[in-house]
C-alpha cells in the first residue's frame, strides 16, 4: 500500500495553526505545524541503568499476545473499501483503544513520576512552544496535549469526513503521519516508562498485540519510518529494539 503516503513528501504544512491550544494552558499550540520537531535531549544516566534489559525485552513477556500469526491478512484495508477511509478508521481505533490503555495508567504516569516524556535510556520527546522552541514537559502534559489535538481532529468533518458526499482532503496523508507519529510516542513511553505497571495489571498480551497491530499498520502504509519516529538519537533502545526484536522472532513481517 506505497501509494498512500507517497504525496506526503509534496504537501505542505499550514503556515499557522488550525486552531487553539489542545489545552486550556497557553504558550503550547497544536503539533500540525511543526513537523520539523524531531529532537531529543539526552539525560544523563549511569552506565549500570544503560545496561539494564527492559522488561518487556525479556521472556516470557517479549512474546505475550493475543493474537498469533501474521498481522498483514488484518491491517489490508478490505476490497473496494477507500484507502483513505481505512486509514481513518484504523487511526480511530487506535486512538481510541490507547487512550483505555493509558487511563488504566495515569494513577503512574504523573507530575512527579514522568518529569519527561522519556522513552528510552536516553530518549527524551519535546514539544514546540509558540515560538517553535523545543521544550521539556512531564508526560502527562504532554499526552493530554496530544490526546486533546487528536480528539478535536477526530471531530473536525473537514478532516476526517462521516456524511455522505464529503471527501477527504489532500492533505490526509500528511496528517495521517503526524497522527501516527504522535500516537507511536505515547506507545513509547508506556513501554519505557510503564511496563512494570502494565505486567502488575496483567494486560502486556493486550499492550503488546495493539502494539504489534500498530506496528503492522504503519509498515503497511508506509507511516512507520523508525528513524523518523524515534529520532537518529533513539534508535537502537526503546520500542525501536522492541520493534527489531519482533520481526527477528517472526512476530512482524521483516
Amino acid at each position: 500500500m506505497s501509494g498512500f503516503l507517497n504525496s506526503i513528501g509534496r504537501l505542505r504544512a499550514p503556515k499557522r495553526s488550525p486552531g487553539n491550544t489542545p489545552t486550556s494552558q497557553t504558550g503550547f499550540f497544536d503539533p500540525l505545524p511543526s513537523p520539523g520537531a524531531e529532537f531529543t535531549q539526552q539525560p544523563n544516566y549511569s552506565t549500570n541503568s544503560q545496561q539494564q534489559k527492559p522488561l518487556y525485552l525479556c521472556q516470557p513477556f517479549v512474546k505475550a499476545a493475543l493474537v498469533k500469526g501474521s498481522f498483514k491478512t488484518i491491517v489490508a484495508p478490505p476490497k473496494y473499501v477507500d484507502v483513505n477511509e481505512w486509514v481513518a478508521v484504523n487511526l480511530f481505533d487506535f486512538y481510541h483503544n490507547l487512550n483505555h490503555f493509558y487511563g488504566a495508567l495515569t494513577d503512574f504516569c504523573t507530575l512527579q513520576n514522568c518529569p519527561t516524556m522519556s522513552a528510552g535510556p536516553t530518549l527524551n520527546f519535546l514539544w514546540p512552544d509558540q515560538n517553535q522552541r523545543l521544550v521539556s514537559l512531564p508526560a502527562p502534559t504532554y499526552i493530554d496535549f496530544v490526546m486533546s489535538w487528536l480528539q478535536k481532529l477526530l471531530d473536525d468533518e473537514n478532516v476526517f469526513p462521516t456524511k455522505s458526499g464529503r471527501d477527504f482532503p489532500t492533505s490526509f496523508a500528511y496528517t495521517a503521519k503526524h497522527i501516527y507519529k504522535h500516537l507511536f510516542r505515547i506507545f513509547a513511553h508506556l513501554y519505557h516508562q510503564h511496563f512494570e505497571q502494565i505486567l502488575h495489571l496483567s494486560i502486556e498480551a493486550h499492550f503488546n498485540s495493539l502494539f504489534a497491530h500498530f506496528l503492522a499498520f504503519g509498515k503497511e502504509f508506509d507511516i512507520l519510518v523508525m528513524k523518523d519516529l524515534m529520532t537518529n538519537q533513539g534508535m537502537g533502545q526503546g520500542v525501536a529494539e522492541l520493534s527489531e526484536k519482533w520481526r527477528e522472532m517472526g512476530i512482524l513481517e521483516a
